[in-house]
């Protein structure tokens, strides 16, 4: 048996004080100790985005980060991005475009739709494409989500936080 760490985060704004084995991921903390679902264990390899978070405001794939590495660290989860209300039009956007089909990559994509907003909110749409290039969707073919994030960040920039028509 595995010595236990004891880590102390702070995820969506609360803080967490846990005792994990050393070779505990992110994703699996999330999903399992803190019953934070939104972010899924995909390819387990980092290549899929399924387990995006920003940690300390900063992209990073949960499948490949360990729990015991983030002591004192600031998580975000979808979750905590719905909750303080930072994506609901973003979220609406991706409703009114169809951008979620299937729905399991749809967290990541949210988040790292996020980040992307938050560091460059006029992006092009090639940019739009390759800041998601680290997120697969098998179901949208991304003309949906390229769709549904330029259109928030127009709408973000026209003032408009909730339209539900195009910029």
């Amino acid at each position: 048996m595995d010595h236990l760490i004891t880590v102390n985060l702070k995820v969506n704004g609360t803080d967490v004080t846990k005792s994990v084995e050393p070779r505990t991921h992110l994703v699996d903390f999330l999903r399992n100790e803190l019953s934070l679902t939104g972010s899924h264990a995909g390819c387990e390899h980092g290549v899929c985005g399924a387990c995006t978070v920003l940690v300390d405001g900063e992209i990073v794939r949960g499948c490949l980060t360990l729990a015991c590495q983030l002591e004192g660290a600031h998580v975000q989860t979808v979750e905590g991005l719905t909750e303080s209300g930072a994506i609901a039009d973003l979220q609406t956007a991706f409703h009114q475009r169809n951008s979620l089909q299937c729905g399991y990559c749809t967290p990541g994509m949210l988040v790292c739709a996020s980040a992307l907003m938050d560091e460059h909110p006029q992006a092009s749409r090639e940019e739009i494409r390759e800041y998601l290039s680290g997120n697969y969707c098998r179901c949208t073919g991304y003309e949906a989500i390229v769709d549904a994030i330029e259109s928030t960040m127009k709408n973000r920039a026209a003032g408009k936080a909730l339209a539900g028509e195009d910029a």
